[in-house]
């Protein structure tokens, strides 16, 4: 009787195993046939996610996670700290997740690097957004180019809280001089998805912009980026 329940439950393993071997293959199927878009955000998730469980259903996982963090881009960009919070989300998944969102941005730079980031301006602002805009605080980054106005370094300079972050004009200026840039881009981040400039914001540009100009190093435009919005303070008339 118990070689006979065992074989029942063995042969249910065994049928399980089959579901999802043939899943996976339905999925994979799908995207050769009609590409990735066809697929959902969370099935989208749910095949990243075969690496980290080779023999496990990543399924239930994907929409978790969806459903934790709301959207596809959320789940890329969310610390990991939170991660780990969540039951089932071991440390395979969050390499998975985490090597996903740096090929991300790789992608996104590839579309502005050795190019003229002023005539790429679509681009530049998606590359600032991808890296930055789902950051929980703030990060101040400085884009520095050549006379060709080819991005030479990408550099967080300061991270700081919830609502601000330290930036200190002369720090900015010396690593200009240091790296030979000619000009540079300033972005920082808004948490609270409101690109509107603070005062602070205004100011700091201001501080930063005769700094540099003192030493012929010019400074385009001051970005401001959360995950869905941009503001720059030069269209805006505020340098």
């Amino acid at each position: 009787m118990r070689s006979e329940t065992m074989t029942e439950v063995q042969e249910v393993a065994a049928d399980k195993l089959s579901d999802k071997k043939g899943h996976r293959g339905r999925l994979r199927q799908r995207v050769l046939n009609s590409g990735s878009a066809s697929l959902a955000d969370y099935e989208l998730l749910e095949m990243l996610l075969f690496a980290a469980a080779p023999r496990g259903d990543t399924k239930p996982l994907a929409k978790r996670l969806i459903t934790e963090f709301k959207t596809l881009g959320a789940v890329m960009s969310a610390p990991t700290e939170k991660l780990r919070r969540l039951d089932d989300v071991g440390d395979a998944a969050i390499a998975i997740i985490r090597v996903a969102e740096t090929l991300g941005e790789k992608l996104l730079r590839d579309k502005v690097i050795k190019k003229n980031v002023l005539s790429s301006w679509q681009a530049l602002l998606e590359y600032c957004q991808g890296t930055m805009g789902r950051k929980e605080i703030e990060h101040f980054r400085i884009l520095f180019l050549n006379n060709k106005n080819h991005m030479i370094a990408d550099e967080v300079q300061q991270t700081g809280t919830v609502n601000q972050a330290a930036v200190y004009p002369r720090e900015v200026v010396k690593r200009a001089l240091e790296l030979g840039a000619v000009s540079m881009i300033l972005v920082h981040n808004h948490p609270s998805g409101d690109t509107a400039p603070s005062r602070a914001d205004i100011k700091i540009t201001e501080n930063i912009v005769t700094a540099a100009e003192a030493l012929g190093i010019s400074v385009h435009d001051h970005i401001i980026v959360s995950a869905n919005d941009s503001t720059s303070l030069k269209s805006m008339g505020l340098m």
